[in-house]
């Protein structure tokens, strides 16, 4: 059956049919929200945890490449400094050869230029160190933390694991119990049961009335609305909450 001859088919069940599959839809459902709800807020710790994490390894990775990044610098510095040595010496040869007290001069400069640079070096050289060394203490404190959370998560982990193996078998049943029960169902109204299901807290898409009153909201229903609830010709909502209201509990038909 094809996209368009489901959704054809699914408009052609008479609107009883189609209420009373949102009722065991909404019926599953529960039983599954039931099942997620042992689950508490731990999906959403290890989420968190997993995304604080992530966090943590960035960061790491991040003053790797800054430490990295530092020690080309030295090195080339000492580079720089090694050069500038050999200068140093290749002109201080070139100095006793001189010819008068100008080539003498000038060689004097590029000699302190060469320990001028030498000093420059030793002076970035030494900050760059300083800065790995904070950056290494940051690394060490970041590599801490990560290793507890990741300690946390292994914890939280499990007993979600536990806890989801527990009902694992019985999830999996409602899961194929539901797509049965949704199948009738056209997708705009399916649609419209997510959207009220995700607007409300415990979840209650489709409710019975209940002593005059919405099963959801617990707002008063007219006896007239009551009346055309239980006739059954099309869907109703509850004006207050948007809950489809599928039937009133105790009804006498009208049909």
């Amino acid at each position: 059956m094809t996209a368009k001859t489901a959704a054809v088919a699914a408009a052609d069940v008479p609107v009883a049919a189609k209420l009373e599959a949102l009722l065991n839809l909404q019926h599953l459902d529960s039983q599954l929200d039931e099942i997620r709800r042992v689950r508490g807020d731990l999906p959403e710790e290890v989420q968190d945890l997993e995304d604080e994490i992530a966090g943590y390894e960035v960061r790491v990775k991040k003053f790797d490449e800054e430490i990295s990044g530092l020690q080309d610098f030295i090195k080339s510095r000492k580079l720089a400094s090694k050069e500038a040595e050999n200068l140093i010496k290749k002109y201080d040869e070139q100095q006793q050869n001189v010819r008068n007290n100008r080539e003498y001069e000038a060689i004097g400069k590029e000699i302190e230029l060469q320990r001028l640079e030498i000093q420059i070096s030793d002076k970035k050289i030494k900050e760059s160190q300083y800065q790995m060394d904070v950056k290494n203490a940051e690394i060490a404190g970041t590599k801490s933390k990560l290793d507890e959370r990741r300690k946390d998560l292994t914890n939280k982990k499990g007993e979600l694991d536990t806890i989801i193996a527990e009902n694992e078998e019985d999830e999996r049943t409602i899961m194929q119990q539901r797509e049965v029960a949704a199948a009738p169902i056209e997708e705009r109204l399916l649609t419209a049961y997510h959207r009220v299901r995700g607007n409300v807290r415990n979840g209650l898409a489709v409710v019975l009335v209940r002593r005059d009153a919405c099963g959801g909201c617990f707002n008063s229903v007219p006896p007239q609305r009551q009346a055309d609830i239980i006739s059954h010709k099309k869907i109703i909502v509850c004006e207050h909450c948007g809950r489809i209201l599928a039937d009133v509990e105790g009804r006498v038909s009208v049909n």
